[in-house]
């Protein structure tokens, strides 16, 4: 039985998960890193910074104790997933045998390509990694607006525990144990979203904003399936869900990047993490290592690594060789 969450990472989107385990009935416990954060949540009841507006209530508790948050009897790490190593290496000694753990980032290691269930793995072996993810704003969330989500663990009794200790009215979640296709689905959406981005800051049209969606869904399932993920769990919320929402919104850091890159601008203080930009290049170092061809991911690397200039990108996307959309 799952009766208390302990959540690590105070910015909107770990606020917003904790917010859904109190509305879930959980015991909860949000630890954040400042501790004016930590402070506002416990007496104003209220994350201003990153959550303006919206009342957190009384039942949200906060900390600045890594080891106070692990005694909770399951862990979300809602941190961004280049910190997923730092923080699970700070919780190593308070993890219990069995504990579930849920990575709440999408993203792949920079560096190692890895997935972040995979680093829990290395470094938190006697935890029960599990995966959340799929077509979620953090402030949608917050405010309690219909969500769907995909919580995956390779343990599905493990997986549907999670989904019932922390569904309610207005947040769904459905248990899945491909846990690679709904990681990499949550990760390479980032890029395409950047794409997107670009497309729409550049002023293409709506045309080329749906093929960058539909060709760059097929370099996902591409990759996907070359790593073990099922067809079918691409297709799902986690996968072809979150693609549609990330690629069609500003409330997307990624597709806001994308907009300012095709725009010309300089990039945008205010959005301090762009999971995509590290996974770009590691997605497409993946694929040339696997031998797959993924055009779109390759022009998105070299825009945001400086390689290639957005003109020339878009240039050697539509002077490719002619071929069947089936290839």
């Amino acid at each position: 039985m799952i009766d208390t969450i302990g959540v690590i990472g105070g910015g909107a989107w770990g606020t917003a998960l904790a917010l859904t385990a109190t509305r879930a009935g959980r015991g909860t416990l949000l630890w954040a890193r400042d501790p004016l954060t930590v402070a506002e949540i416990n007496s104003r009841h209220e994350n201003p910074r990153h959550l303006p507006g919206i009342p957190l209530g009384g039942a949200l508790k906060a900390t600045g104790s890594l080891a106070e948050a692990a005694r909770a009897d399951a862990l979300i790490l809602a941190v961004p997933a280049q910190e997923i190593r730092h923080v699970a290496t700070s919780l190593a000694t308070d993890i219990r045998d069995g504990q579930p753990v849920i990575v709440a980032a999408k993203g792949l290691e920079r560096g190692t390509g890895k997935r972040l269930s995979e680093i829990l793995a290395a470094i938190l072996p006697d935890a029960i990694p599990a995966i959340l993810s799929g077509p979620s704003f953090a402030v949608d969330v917050a405010r309690g607006l219909p969500t769907a989500v995909t919580i995956a663990s390779a343990d599905e009794a493990l997986a549907l525990d999670l989904c019932r200790a922390l569904g309610s009215a207005s947040f769904r979640p459905y248990a899945e144990t491909d846990v690679t296709g709904v990681e990499l689905g949550g990760a390479f959406k980032n890029v395409l979203a950047i794409a997107a981005g670009v497309v729409a800051g550049r002023g293409l049209g709506a045309s080329a904003s749906a093929a960058i969606v539909a060709r760059g869904f097929a370099e996902m399932r591409r990759l996907g399936e070359a790593v073990g993920a099922r067809p079918e769990t691409l297709m799902g919320l986690s996968g072809l869900g979150d693609l549609v929402l990330t690629c069609s919104s500003t409330q997307s850091r990624n597709y806001s990047f994308g907009i300012q890159l095709g725009s010309g601008g300089g990039r945008d203080p205010g959005l301090t993490v762009v999971e995509g930009i590290a996974t770009a290049s590691t997605a497409r170092d993946l694929a040339r290592f696997l031998g797959i061809p993924m055009p779109i991911t390759e022009a998105v690397a070299g825009v945001v690594d400086g390689a290639l200039g957005v003109g020339e990108a878009i240039e050697s996307l539509m002077t490719r060789p002619l071929r069947k959309e089936s290839d």
